[in-house]
């Protein structure tokens, strides 16, 4: 709403991009919606069910039917002064929220929740969003006024996350909050959301009961596997049947739909043909089914018809209270035992375990199950997303940060739909588990079709390298292939981090010990003890002294070992058994290179086995660094001081008042701008002809620095676009002539004089606003190290003071700003200090399509903003907004949709 609005519109104007899909409390949905003068049918339905008492607190006296002129005032608004949300489940209206303008910059709120789904979370919802609404029309403040009794509306004002302030007059008690999203605030919002988001991914993967729809007693047919599988699984819920004419599919009654299953079910799996999902979802709907797994296929994968189809199934089921897996899903699994719910195309369950793993595609996700079953990886809860058209790895991440019987995560994915949120959600579950992630595209051939939002990644407008920048920032374990995730997630649930990059080699084949040493050294771990050499026909008791040797060695962090089972005799069963003594009693993490240890997998299961000594030094070096960011101290969300992001906001908006298109900013707008945020762009001062050159140096004061206006000169000193250290009036006149001549042909005819700033070390710093990603913010150092090389650093705002940090050092030329070969190192906080600052301005400013700040010249004291390239254009919608909303579904090509962002 804030983030992304089309801006203001005509008093009256339905504001389309107010509407969302929400989750409640109980992980059930509901859809919000600004009111229309065609509801007051459905709200005078919604009065009359309401009890005494609930109109009573509304309206403080006793109201049995609202008059005309009550409906005719509460439809009839104008979305500015007065603006009111409705809630509905299906037809009905289940909430309303409104607020009306007082005099000042404030508004007074009222609610009225249905009594049937009180304690819900809905009053809570339509508060986030009024205020939301109330911001994007320029409101600071709400008041309320509330009956002592009325203790449900006293909580949702306290739990709010505002800072409240209230006092008792008359009876009543008179609440009063400032609308600014603070810190607090937004902290609270974001826990509503992943516990709401989390309830709903748990209705899903852990049901009471499941219907499977369309099951099928022909064999071959996906009907006919689904419930097979789980029979086999032995599923302890609740099974129901449903097949429009079979008295019994494979032994088990049926029942001709589902409105006949008796009690609602908590899931319903459809494997019907796409055509008729639509009326088995209303179905569906009318019988109270909570959650939908989707196996057909025929959506948007196949085509426009399919992709309208997919975005109707969703807001069918969305609008009824269901959340949907799916379509084209490959199904869901748990392996609890007290579950053992197999709602898949798997042929069977997979062992428990502590491994959650999701997985986009549905051709993989046969082979992820299996590969993990190969290595003795039990699962806990597998999810097939398929199209992904609205339960996706975002929901899934908050469901596995709350379950206590997943230890680690593995995400398969072709798209992310929504990377600001996963960011959000992933710094702060990586922090407690291990997110490890396959991502592929990386290619440039795209992604498959489906998918809601657009593509990340070379397939959209994203660089590929923002994308690794955000995983890195968020904590995750990025690997390229599958058997990679399945080699870091086999090290992570069995082995403790290791608390530093000092390795311990120990093996009886040299070979190996030189193969593992080599790769630890690329991989930038350490050969802290060894390699030891064991003899090759060595027994068990001297294996054991060396790994003991090795694990008491306070220098090492992880022990690396190899053996090889000699020839001429057969203790390779020993050898085993002593590794898995010494591995599970070890402080520090033991990874082992044992070839041919198919003969001994079962006593090495505890222990993380690999075939070659690159994969083990490869998962070892994934956990290290894993460990690092762990252990480092996430810091603090940068603020900065003279930060007037009020002002900035009323600056933009007149800017792009006046060109609605946007575009670029001359220097002096560029330089209000940026003043608003404490960043001081250098003066310049035009030079049309030698005296008006000299004249703006005397203003300024010598030296002088003499360049062109010209983009693609102006920083160019090999083309000679800029001309340092001018000392007189006399040489700045020879330097006028001399480069106007030179870069006239080249369209660099016009000419600016600036004041020379001291010497240092020239940096890039930019900004872009990117459609998937939101502010992108880059550093590097200006010229051919980030324009020829490549060496930039990406980070994702909103930046911690580490981010920062971060961002500064994580390029290759880093050296140069800290005193490289003996020069003087340069002003790094002041360089810090620039970067946080554009990083608060592109994130409180989705306008800004385009910064770039170069040269930021950075001397041993201080750092000169010399010149800057500002674009706006309107703001983008951004899929991690600030209030609660799933994301859309894709309505696919020729499809009109209502919302935004």
């Amino acid at each position: 709403m804030a983030d992304g609005s089309p801006g203001p519109l005509p008093p009256g104007t339905y504001p389309a991009h107010w509407e969302a899909d929400v989750v409640l409390r109980d992980g059930g949905t509901a859809h919000l919606r600004p009111i229309t003068p065609e509801d007051a049918a459905a709200i005078q339905r919604f009065h009359s069910r309401q009890s005494a008492e609930s109109t009573f607190f509304r309206f403080f006296s006793a109201m049995p039917r609202l008059s005309e002129a009550d409906l005719q005032h509460f439809t009839h608004v104008d979305h500015v002064s007065r603006v009111a949300f409705v809630a509905t489940l299906g037809e009905d209206i289940v909430g309303i929220g409104r607020y009306e303008r007082a005099a000042d910059d404030t508004a007074e709120i009222a609610f009225n929740i249905s009594d049937s789904h009180q304690g819900r979370g809905l009053g809570t919802v339509l508060l986030e969003h009024l205020a939301a609404a109330a911001r994007e029309r320029g409101l600071r403040g709400f008041t309320a006024n509330v009956l002592p009794e009325n203790r449900r509306m006293l909580t949702v004002f306290r739990e709010a996350g505002y800072e409240m302030h209230s006092r008792y007059d008359d009876g009543i008690i008179q609440v009063r909050f400032d609308l600014d999203p603070t810190e607090r605030f937004l902290a609270v919002m974001e826990s509503r959301e992943h516990s709401a988001e989390a309830h709903s991914v748990r209705r899903l993967l852990g049901p009471g009961s499941v219907a499977v729809i369309g099951a099928s007693r022909r064999p071959g047919t996906v009907g006919h596997r689904l419930l097979a599988d789980m029979l086999a699984a032995g599923f302890t819920g609740r099974l129901v049947v449903v097949h429009p004419a079979a008295e019994r599919v494979l032994g088990v009654p049926a029942v001709p739909a589902i409105g006949a299953a008796g009690a609602p079910v908590d899931v319903a799996v459809l494997a019907v043909p796409a055509p008729a999902v639509l009326d088995v979802v209303r179905e569906c709907a009318g019988a109270g089914v909570r959650g939908l797994v989707v196996v057909s296929g025929g959506f948007a994968e196949a085509g426009p018809d399919g992709a309208r189809r997919q975005a109707e199934l969703v807001r069918l089921a969305r609008a009824n209270g269901m959340r949907v897996i799916g379509p084209n899903s490959f199904g869901v699994i748990n392996a609890d035992p007290a579950v053992r719910l197999n709602a898949s195309l798997a042929p069977q369950l997979p062992p428990p375990g502590r491994l959650g793993l999701f997985c986009q595609s549905g051709a993989l996700s046969v082979a992820v199950l299996e590969a993990a079953a190969d290595r003795g990886l039990g699962v806990s809860t597998f999810l097939s997303a398929g199209n992904r058209a609205d339960i996706s790895g975002n929901d899934c991440l908050q469901y596995w940060e709350q379950d206590p019987g997943t230890a680690v995560i593995g995400l398969y994915l072709e798209s992310i739909g929504n990377p600001r949120k996963f960011s959000r959600i992933a710094r702060r579950l990586a922090r407690r588990k291990p997110v490890i992630v396959v991502k592929s595209g990386s290619s440039g051939f795209g992604v498959p079709p489906g998918p809601a939002g657009a593509p990340s990644g070379p397939a959209g407008d994203t660089p590929p390298q923002i994308l690794r920048a955000m995983l890195r920032q968020s904590g995750c374990i990025r690997v390229e292939t599958v058997p990679e995730l399945l080699d870091v997630a086999q090290l992570m649930l069995h082995q403790p981090l290791p608390a530093g990059p000092g390795v311990a080699v120990v093996g009886n084949s040299d070979a190996l010990g030189t193969l593992i040493a080599d790769a630890c050294q690329g991989r930038g771990l350490r050969v802290s003890h060894g390699p030891v050499r064991i003899a090759p026909q060595a027994g068990p008791e001297e294996y054991r002294d060396a790994l003991r040797a090795a694990l008491d060695a306070p220098e090492v962090d992880s022990v690396v070992t190899a053996f090889v089972p000699p020839v001429a005799t057969a203790v390779e069963g020993e050898v085993a058994r002593v590794l898995a003594a010494c591995a599970t009693s070890a402080r520090v993490p033991v990874v082992a290179c044992f070839p041919g240890a198919g003969q001994v997998r079962e006593i090495l299961r505890q222990v993380p086995t690999y075939p070659t000594p690159e994969e083990a030094v490869r998962a070892l070096a994934a956990a290290t660094r894993y460990g690092a960011w762990r252990r480092r101290d996430p810091g603090r969300r940068v603020e900065v001081a003279a930060r007037d992001a009020a002002g900035a906001r009323r600056l933009v908006d007149g800017l792009l008042a006046g060109r609605p298109g946007g575009g670029v900013l001359d220097h002096g707008q560029c330089t209000d701008l940026l003043a608003r945020y404490g960043i001081r762009l250098w003066p310049v001062v035009p030079a049309p002809d030698p005296p008006a050159a000299v004249a703006a140096a005397e203003h300024l004061g010598w030296p002088v620095v003499l360049r062109t206006t010209a983009a693609h000169l102006r920083h160019r000193l090999d083309l000679g676009g800029v001309l340092l250290d001018i000392a007189g009036a006399d040489e700045l006149r020879v330097a006028w002539r001399h480069l106007r001549e030179r870069l006239a042909p080249l369209g660099g005819e016009e000419l600016v004089v600036q004041r020379m700033a001291p010497r240092g070390v020239a940096c890039t710093v930019r900004s872009t606003e990117d459609p998937l990603f939101g502010p992108v913010v880059s550093f590097g150092l200006a010229g051919d190290a980030s324009e020829l090389l490549g060496d930039l650093s990406y980070r994702i705002p909103p930046l911690t003071d580490v981010d920062v940090a971060d961002l500064v050092r994580s390029i290759r030329a880093a050296p140069r700003l800290f005193g490289l070969h003996g020069a003087a190192a340069v002003d790094v906080p002041a360089l810090e200090d620039v970067l946080a600052r554009v990083s608060c301005l592109a994130d409180d400013l989705p306008e800004i399509a385009e910064l770039e700040l170069q040269p930021v010249l950075v001397a041993p004291s201080g750092a000169a903003v010399l010149d800057a390239a500002i674009r706006l254009a309107p703001a983008p919608g951004r899929p991690d907004a600030g209030w609660r909303d799933l994301d859309p579904a894709d309505p696919g090509p020729d499809t009109v949709t209502s919302r935004a962002g």
